[in-house]
């Protein structure tokens, strides 16, 4: 078989919220819930979808305040942030779908014996939970949230803790995200990244980011990396 760019390729990383996962009904719920509970006006689902990627806390600053920029009052997020983190508990598996071609791809990346990760800015107690009920999480040996780390991406740190779990170096391994951000954490951890075209960037054409590649679907995948079926 010919080398492919990727043939070094030993471990994947992949991304959550927009690559993995189309999230946004059930953020959209637990934000609404959340206003609602602070007597503030709903949001629609389509400025959340522009909203979220950074973290939660992002998602809420901007829910808050309808900006994208936004940052809310100290006391009104601290009051916020509570009532988010339990809605989002109720509704977190509620109307969230996998996007096509993902159990696909997992299940044959995984026959081929790379090693995956989850990295991703949402917190680790939502994010098991989440891969669980769509039944992926076995195909992940580890999960990296946001708190697991002392920076979120686009800082490098989860891509390296996650290298560090799967006992691959970084240069080695390959982010497989949706945005800025995931592009920015592989470029600053030394690895490649791979992008769809699909997920949440901000309403911004990641192919603007200029990841190593971009798939329209991640069944797609094992044929980029020469494990074609």
């Amino acid at each position: 078989m010919p080398e492919t760019p990727f043939a070094h390729i030993l471990a994947l990383l992949f991304d959550l919220d927009g690559t993995l996962v189309d999230s946004v009904p059930d953020l959209t719920a637990a934000v609404n819930v959340m206003l609602g509970q602070l007597n503030l006006p709903e949001r629609e689902e389509d400025q959340v979808r522009d909203w979220v990627g950074n973290g939660v806390d992002n998602l809420i600053h901007r829910a808050l305040t309808d900006d994208m920029a936004g940052r809310a009052d100290p006391a009104l997020f601290a009051r916020a942030k509570p009532l988010y983190k339990a809605a989002y508990a109720e509704h977190l598996s509620t109307r969230s779908s996998l996007y096509p071609g993902v159990r696909e791809g997992l299940i044959r990346l995984y026959a081929a014996g790379f090693p995956m990760a989850c990295v991703t800015n949402k917190s680790v107690e939502f994010a098991r939970p989440l891969l669980a009920y769509l039944g992926i999480a076995h195909y992940f040996a580890t999960v990296v949230g946001g708190e697991c780390v002392a920076r979120p991406k686009p800082a490098p740190d989860a891509l390296l803790l996650c290298a560090s779990r799967l006992g691959a170096p970084i240069t080695h391994n390959l982010m497989v995200g949706d945005s800025l951000n995931d592009v920015g954490a592989a470029r600053n951890a030394g690895c490649p990244v791979v992008c769809v075209p699909y997920g949440y960037n901000h309403g911004r054409d990641i192919r603007e980011a200029k990841p190593d590649a971009v798939i329209d679907s991640l069944a797609d995948l094992p044929r980029l990396l020469g494990r074609a079926a």
